[in-house]
């Protein structure tokens, strides 16, 4: 049976316009839902276009801006892969989730695990294409892919370890472009892990019934009838860092260009309902805009310097 999963948009290309064969391995990797990539790719470019305004920018930032784009697709694809395999158990007990791939029948894990393997060789052929210093850290992040989707049985801070892995292209990315790490790019990662914190909490709200019903772990849990107040101090964190990334990569006054991307954060937060699913829903998908602004305010920020 073709069945939809629960939370994907309505009458997508996947369900219009994809082979009936190939629907169920696009609905694992959200090919559906460009808003898990978006969240990975945004950091990459931050870091890329903050390198390109601190170093000099190239031709070759062209390539690399469209070769993190096809990474993040392809890693994206193959980290909820990993996630659907690791949480099939939990998947099947949750109202959102229980008609994913996986636990709905649709494929098998052996088929998701070779789904995700050719994924991965997707990825790092895209990488093999950029210099040794971005391969060797982007080899850094393996440990923190692996974990994380074990995280939400362990702390209620799984969070805080998505942060860790979705943001370390804000380190490749400067490396990609200067052939080494920098402070600007550190502050620019940990500005991504309060952003991933903050929009994460949103996105976990949907479950909060279920998850504490099955003993699954999450801040949106931890933080309870004072998620607004946590998820504002996180985003407050976000700005602040994303702000000292860029006065360490010189851009001056110009990085006051921040604001943008404070906005959007304070508007997320002004209208935040924990206990709205569809409101939560439409705050996490916002957060692509939010990271654009960012990569404009850097952008913008190097032009008028």
């Amino acid at each position: 049976m073709d069945t939809t999963v629960a939370d994907a948009v309505r009458g997508g290309w996947v369900d219009t316009r994809a082979p009936a064969t190939w629907r169920p391995y696009l609905r694992m990797m959200r090919a559906d839902r460009p808003i898990g990539w978006w969240l990975l790719l945004l950091p990459c470019w931050w870091s890329l276009a903050l390198a390109g305004a601190s170093h000099g920018f190239r031709w070759v930032d062209l390539w690399l801006a469209v070769a993190f784009w096809i990474g993040a697709v392809a890693m994206r694809g193959a980290g909820c892969c990993l996630n659907d395999i690791v949480d099939r158990d939990i998947d099947g007990s949750v109202e959102r989730t229980r008609s994913r791939p996986i636990p709905s029948g649709a494929i098998s894990v052996t088929q998701a695990i070779l789904c995700m393997g050719a994924l991965c060789l997707v990825g790092l052929a895209v990488l093999l294409t950029m210099n040794g210093a971005a391969i060797a850290v982007a080899f850094g992040s393996l440990a923190f892919v692996a974990i994380y989707p074990f995280m939400k049985r362990i702390t209620y801070w799984p969070q805080l370890f998505l942060g860790f892995a979705f943001n370390w292209g804000a380190l490749v990315g400067w490396a990609a472009q200067t052939g080494s790490l920098g402070w600007p790019a550190v502050w620019l990662y940990l500005a991504g892990i309060c952003w991933t914190i903050g929009y994460d909490t949103i996105y976990a709200c949907q479950d909060k019934e279920d998850d504490a019903l099955i003993g699954v772990k999450s801040t949106a849990l931890r933080f309870g009838s004072r998620t607004r107040e946590w998820v504002a101090g996180f985003y407050a964190g976000a700005v602040i860092l994303a702000g000292i990334a860029m006065l360490c990569a010189g851009l001056g006054w110009a990085s006051l260009g921040v604001m943008g991307f404070a906005a959007h954060l304070i508007w997320q937060v002004r209208t935040l309902d924990a206990d709205d699913g569809a409101v939560c829903l439409t705050l996490f998908r916002a957060n692509r805009e939010a990271g654009l602004l960012l990569v404009a305010a850097i952008l913008i920020g190097a032009a008028l310097r």
